[in-house]
């Protein structure tokens, strides 16, 4: 059953190049170097600096083992240290998990 994590945040206006950029190089890094898949999804109606990562895990124990991996990773903490401190607005991250609901099994006899 698969994991995924949805992240919100807003972008300064200021920094947008740079957010980015930045974010773009945090999608590459993770997707090369860890066990699940990382997508960036920008709006199409909304506030137009809202932004949002996707990360698909296997399951909740790759999520913790991945995590685990990433947050004792120097360069990977490097990017997103740069990324929360100087590129989004303070208190605009908004974190959700959701789990993929398994098919419905037809159990009745023909």
């Amino acid at each position: 059953m698969s994991v995924i994590v949805y992240q919100t945040f807003e972008i300064k206006q200021e920094k947008f190049k740079e957010g980015i950029g930045n974010l773009q190089e945090i999608k590459k890094y993770r997707n090369e170097n860890y066990h699940h898949r990382v997508d960036i999804l920008t709006p199409i109606t909304g506030k137009d600096h809202t932004y949002a990562l996707m990360s698909t895990y296997e399951g909740l124990a790759e999520m913790e083992l991945q995590n685990k991996k990433m947050f004792d990773d120097e360069e990977y903490l490097k990017l997103i240290g740069e990324f929360f401190l100087e590129n989004i607005v303070q208190g605009s991250m908004n974190t959700q998990l959701y789990r993929s609901m398994n098919d419905k099994q037809d159990n009745r006899k023909t």
